[in-house]
């Protein structure tokens, strides 16, 4: 087919999720085998796309992170979609080159080719920004006869007219949770955030109906479970999400609570008691939260002041009092850390009980103001535009840096590296676990179907023989569970699910580890050398 005959009736779109590394700190396979799933979960940006896209064409999805990706599809498909975020680059622009190979046009969009638009520059069409703006123009040059175009707007989408994500085409039993996303952009001013670059500070939200409609198509569906708001700040807009709680909440009930839920959301959630206990009555269970560091100075310096309102460690317990397992970011690298930075870090770690801390090297991403100021400072590695993969791969932990460091950059590496040998260590996370287990209220209102208790009964057998089993961690995961399922039976779920993804956790701190030593390493050699 030619692409100017791409807007016919029954166009086969070919939708492709790239991969991310196996060892990514969000890629959990090993934990999701566990539970008989095959990835943590689907592509919504994808699936949104889809729904943009003409309703009279045909579509199909691929994750590679689920199935391999066959030439049978290519064949099949009149046009290739994709889209991600950095990790997945050098993943893309290889789909680029294969799709092309069976002459076949490519659609690229996402936050990644978002930023970097000169990267993607060998894709057919590419689709920048928000698809609810971008999507209708690349459709409309297709109408003029479009065979390439550069679609960008500086409008913002209005997220009350935005539609519902093609959840038919996912097959549930492949991932763990389901995403969707209740709002857009964050009303705070990180320095090195590029999320309020992309989306803006002004916090978009749906309305409560167009949240119901989502849950109504997946409960329709079949699907039950676990449910993830992807919002970078689900309370940005703290009004808006005291309305939409509400409702949830009497549709739940209506239903049965047939999900429970998991978001990101800024530490000032810790503020609000009625906010929290109305997200503990529709079951949210986990909260990812951008601790960052526990440096007051540093967190003054890169205009993150709301995390200096309140104790960190009391905030993160106050929230897990709420029934809502915290799990955390942090980075090393920030221009006013200390020669204590790493031991003010692992201190918060433990002493909050936050086992899934995710903790990075600084990356000073495309078009932030961090960006903007290493390069005025002479500081910044190449032309700050864009961060290529090359040949390697890159996330926030096995890459970074990309920037002369105001400390000896040994130093930075060297605390790095000793953050994620204690944290990950076995006795020092089994401990955060048992501390969270005890300290988690733990009052689910989602409840299984007898298939899915059985099949919860087999996941943890599977947990129990590779941690409970383990030279490693044999002693400390059964002492770890009696110890909860004795003095808070409420926080058992929640510290089995914690000992699960230590089993990920333990092989990728490793993988970490490694790299990391050998860049010490590496600078070592080329320090003594001078």
């Amino acid at each position: 087919m030619t692409q100017h005959a791409l807007l016919r009736t029954g166009t086969r779109c070919l939708l492709v999720q790239t991969e991310f590394s196996a060892m990514s700190f969000w890629n959990y396979v090993e934990v999701c085998k566990i539970v008989g799933a095959k990835y943590p979960a689907p592509p919504l940006g994808l699936l949104t796309a889809a729904a943009l896209l003409p309703q009279d064409w045909e579509f199909m999805l691929v994750d590679t992170n689920v199935g391999p990706l066959l030439d049978e599809h290519l064949q099949w498909a009149d046009v290739v979609c994709t889209g991600g975020m950095l990790p997945q680059q050098k993943a893309m622009l290889a789909l680029i080159e294969r799709a092309h190979r069976h002459q076949l046009p490519v659609v690229v969009g996402g936050p990644d080719p978002s930023s970097q638009p000169d990267l993607y520059a060998a894709a057919d069409y590419l689709v920048r920004g928000e698809g609810e703006v971008t999507i209708p123009l690349f459709v409309a040059d297709l109408e003029r006869g479009a065979t390439h175009g550069n679609y960008v707007s500086e409008e913002r989408a209005d997220m009350a007219c935005a539609v519902v994500p093609r959840f038919d085409l996912i097959r549930f039993r492949d991932y763990m949770q389901v995403g969707i996303q209740y709002s857009r952009g964050c009303p705070y001013n990180c320095e090195f955030c590029d999320i309020i670059e992309l989306y803006g500070r002004a916090s978009r939200t749906k309305m409560p109906e167009q949240i119901i409609r989502e849950l109504q198509a997946l409960h329709d569906l079949g699907y039950r479970g676990h449910i993830d708001f992807v919002d970078d700040n689900f309370i940005g807009n703290k009004r808006n999400v005291l309305q939409v709680l509400p409702a949830i909440k009497e549709w739940s009930q209506d239903h049965g609570f047939p999900f429970f839920f998991s978001t990101e959301a800024a530490i000032t959630l810790a503020e609000d008691e009625t906010l929290m206990q109305m997200m503990k009555d529709v079951d949210f269970r986990f909260v990812f939260i951008g601790i960052e560091t526990p440096s007051a100075e540093v967190l003054k310096a890169i205009n993150k002041r709301q995390n200096m309102r309140k104790s960190i460690v009391d905030a993160v317990r106050k929230i897990g009092s709420y029934g809502m397992i915290v799990n955390a970011g942090f980075i090393v690298g920030f221009d006013d850390e200390g020669e204590h930075t790493a031991t003010q870090m692992i201190e918060c770690i433990q002493d909050a009980g936050i086992c899934m801390a995710m903790v990075g090297k600084l990356s000073a991403l495309p078009n932030t103001q961090l960006t903007r100021r290493l390069q005025a400072e002479g500081r910044l590695f190449g032309d700050g535009r864009t961060i290529s993969c090359g040949g390697g791969e890159i996330d926030q932990l096995t890459s970074g840096l990309n920037f002369l460091t105001a400390r000896p950059r040994l130093d930075v590496l060297r605390d790095f590296r000793q953050v994620i040998e204690h944290i990950y260590n076995p006795r020092n996370y089994y401990a955060r676990t048992l501390r969270t287990g005890l300290g988690l209220d733990f009052h689910k209102k989602y409840r299984p179907s007898f298939r899915d208790k059985l099949r919860r009964g087999v996941s943890f057998a599977k947990v129990a023989r590779k941690a409970g089993f383990n030279r490693s961690t044999g002693w400390l995961f059964w002492k770890t569970m009696a110890t909860v399922a004795v003095r808070n039976h409420r926080g058992m779920e929640g510290a089995v699910n914690l000992a699960a993804m230590f089993v990920h956790f333990r092989g990728q701190a490793q993988y970490i580890i490694d790299l990391t030593e050998q860049e010490i390493r590496r600078l070592e050699r080329v320090t003594a050398a001078a």
